[in-house]
């Protein structure tokens, strides 16, 4: 027996674009901030074993980003859209006298003690982070643009991860060369910029409950992807009291 349907249809009716926002940035309570490896490295609880397997595996997902970028420009027939979205590959790949993200992270790399081949080699990355990761860009890849889009939302969320990992770790970890930190700096601003035109085009795109709903899923997907990385990292590195 089916469930009886409302007579005035407000079950399906849609979301209001700021309640749809509301919805969307309520889903800040799953995002990889509040995982207990994160809050480990964040409140000075690492060891360097521990901070290091997380820069060499979150190398990874860095290095996939832009891939993950390119694949949604390949689906993308808005131009409009595209001229935005490649400054997304610029900003990791690098352009002109700008290094790009990449290479900000391996200078992370360095400032904890880290070879930069042994880095790039990719021998030190997890079974459980390639996967998730691997997931993220087969999504990307295959899904409709605007759902790819909408995926990146969680970077509704990353200033504030950022900022804490700059409040936090010279104090923490002081033997971390501070020239390594520039990577979280640039992200705070560049996170901010991108979410706002990533934002627009979800409220914009997905207008009925149906399609605000999916949006919904997608984002708690992408936030699982944060997650898993952190499980697998939190289960070979431990968790320190």
């Amino acid at each position: 027996m089916s469930a009886p349907q409302p007579a005035d249809g407000a079950a399906v009716r849609p979301w209001s674009r700021e309640q749809f926002e509301a919805q969307l940035r309520e889903r800040g309570r799953a995002y990889h901030i509040h995982h207990p490896f994160n809050i480990m490295l964040n409140s000075g609880r690492a060891s360097r074993e521990q901070v290091r397997g997380w820069v060499a595996n979150r190398y990874y997902y860095q290095i996939n980003i832009p891939i993950k970028d390119a694949a949604i420009l390949a689906n993308c027939e808005d131009r409009a859209v595209r001229r935005n979205w490649v400054q997304r590959i610029l900003d990791h790949d690098g352009h002109g006298e700008d290094p790009g993200g990449i290479e900000s992270w391996l200078r992370l790399a360095d400032a904890v003690g880290l070879a930069r081949a042994q880095v790039q080699s990719l021998e030190m990355v997890l079974p459980g982070v390639r996967f998730a990761v691997d997931a993220y860009v087969n999504f990307a890849r295959r899904a409709p643009w605007p759902e790819s889009v909408c995926a990146s939302l969680t970077e509704l969320f990353a200033p504030e991860i950022h900022r804490q990992r700059l409040a936090g770790w010279p104090q923490h970890y002081p033997w971390i060369e501070p020239q390594g930190l520039h990577y979280f700096q640039s992200r705070v601003s560049l996170a901010r910029r991108d979410v706002e035109f990533g934002l627009a085009v979800t409220l914009e795109r997905f207008g009925t409950r149906a399609q605000q709903e999916r949006a919904l899923a997608i984002l708690q997907f992408k936030l699982d992807i944060l997650w898993q990385m952190n499980d697998a990292m939190a289960q070979a590195y431990g968790v320190s009291a």
